[in-house]
């Protein structure tokens, strides 16, 4: 351990840059370039900072680790945050891709620079503190206050029909987070504290357990999100400016994965296993429909959107199999996803920022002018099918694995998504990047520069690295994973038991 607040650092320091950005003086010739390079170096070194986490972090406990803790409103709420091996992983995917972002929007963003960079910083800050948050209440204020700046993000910078789709992302989910506060005042009143770690030791109430569960489950699930609450999350990527649609894949949507794993599980073990057949549903018809319907699109952007949906089903199911294969298969997927859904959207940014356009219909033939491009939107798209060797392979084989020792069916079905995500995938590759180039548009295109190259190295090899040899991301989660399987079995035992025993004494 470290003696000084390095996870605070990390949660506080994006504010600090937006800070500086802010104190730019608008009539500056130079603010444009100032702000992109404050932002750079901001996450930079937030990135490398929060590298010190996993330095010092010991895999082989479960225990929040790097944990603080300090009296904030009336002596009942703290400000309290620590990180396990399930929330330091996506701790370090947030700052890791931070960077990646801010290199990704340099020359597309030329409006408004300096309201932009901040937004991301201040995305950034609230992000990082859903994940280390171990108060109910300070982790509802970081989960809600992204919706903000991602609101901003898509509503100012976004595409034609921008103001729509940030409406909608914005009420959706708060509608869903609306009940989650109103769960989260009943635990208060029953149990006495906000803090994780005690509720988790305490337990919740059974009356309470069921009507929470539920009222959780509609702000994760929103935000995943499930199917049939996921209509929000097509128009948000197809309007979103690339650097937004790479933040809202990779790592808003696992704030609900997240969620599911820090509350639902250890909090409500009886609820959950009440209602995980309903999850399994769910998740089937997530994974098999968006599938179907990913088939359909004409938009590369909408259809990768709809992919994600398909993952994320991928995610629940293997969370709700209850078990340690699928849990650390969820971690594992969707640290995966993160990585090769934002470089998807990476690569359809970069033909876009070209032809302006992101119908199917109007590309065709680009290995001719870009076989660089081709083979590393290539190597993306087999990740995304899930291919041995790629990093997505490991998720949805451990997710699927942990679901066939609860139920063959829903895994069988399940499965069926692998083949239809390849259907789509694969077609998709098709027409974008092989056949002829006979559109006179494309004649002139230009591969990938310097600057494009420099985001997709760390993404290629990440993800053949970890589809390789995906043991750091697993011994990482290990010990947190067995310890959250075990307490959710201790408890739906000890509440057997008790049910038995008044039918015993009879």
């Amino acid at each position: 351990m470290v003696s000084w607040p390095v996870l605070s650092l990390t949660i506080f320091l994006p504010l600090l840059g937006a800070l500086c950005i802010m104190m730019l003086r608008d009539e500056d010739a130079g603010v444009k370039r100032n702000a992109r390079w404050i932002a750079l170096w901001t996450t930079v070194i937030t990135f490398a900072v929060s590298l010190v986490l996993v330095w010092h972090f010991d895999p082989g406990s479960a225990d929040f680790q790097f944990a603080e803790k300090h009296p904030w409103l009336a002596g009942t709420i703290s400000y309290h945050v620590g990180v396990d091996g399930i929330s330091l992983p996506f701790v370090i995917l947030t700052t890791a891709l931070m960077p990646l972002c801010i290199i990704a929007s340099w020359k597309p963003i030329q409006r408004r620079v300096k309201e932009y960079m901040v937004a991301f910083l201040v995305l950034e800050t609230m992000m990082v503190g859903t994940f280390s948050a171990l108060d109910v209440v300070v982790f509802y204020l970081f989960f809600e206050g992204g919706l903000i700046p991602m609101f901003l993000i898509i509503g100012v910078w976004g595409g034609p029909r921008r103001v729509y789709a940030s409406f909608k992302f914005f009420l959706y989910t708060l509608l869903g987070s609306v009940l989650m506060l109103l769960a989260i005042l009943a635990m208060y009143g029953q149990v006495g504290t906000t803090d994780i770690p005690e509720l988790m030791a305490r337990g919740i109430p059974q009356n309470l357990q069921y009507w929470a569960w539920l009222a959780f489950f509609a702000s994760f699930a929103v935000k995943m999100p499930m199917w049939p609450v996921h209509t929000w999350l097509p128009d948000a990527h197809v309007e979103a400016p690339t650097a937004g649609s790479v933040i809202l894949a990779a790592v808003l949507l696992k704030m609900g994965g997240y969620g599911f794993l820090r509350f639902s599980l250890p909090m409500f073990p009886d609820a959950s296993e009440f209602f995980a057949p309903m999850v399994f549903v769910l998740s089937v018809i997530a994974i098999v429909y968006t599938s179907l319907v990913a088939l359909m699109q004409e938009d590369v952007k909408k259809l990768i959107a709809y992919s994600s949906v398909a993952h994320m089903g991928f995610v629940t199911m293997g969370i709700f199999a209850g078990n340690t294969q699928g849990v650390a298969g969820s971690v594992f997927q969707m640290i995966s996803h993160g990585i090769v859904s934002g470089a998807l959207f990476l690569c359809v940014g970069v033909i876009y920022d070209r032809m302006h356009t992101r119908e199917i219909a109007a590309y065709g033939g680009l290995v001719t002018r870009m076989p660089v491009y081709a083979v590393i939107f290539g190597l993306f798209t087999l990740a995304n099918i899930g291919l041995p060797g790629t990093s997505g392979f490991v998720g949805e084989f451990l997710t699927l694995f942990g679901t066939f020792r609860v139920n063959t069916w829903v895994a069988t079905i399940a499965a069926l998504g692998v083949i239809f995500s390849a259907c789509y995938a694969l077609w998709m590759y098709r027409k974008v990047v092989l056949g002829a180039l006979d559109k006179p548009s494309l004649a002139a295109i230009r591969d990938v520069e310097p600057r494009e190259i420099m985001i997709f190295v760390p993404l290629v090899v990440l993800t053949l690295w970890l589809g390789v040899y995906p043991k750091p991301v697993l011994d990482m989660s290990a010990s947190a994973v067995t310890a959250l399987v075990e307490n959710y079995h201790e408890a739906l035992g000890a509440t057997k038991a008790a049910t038995l025993q008044p039918t015993a004494a009879r």
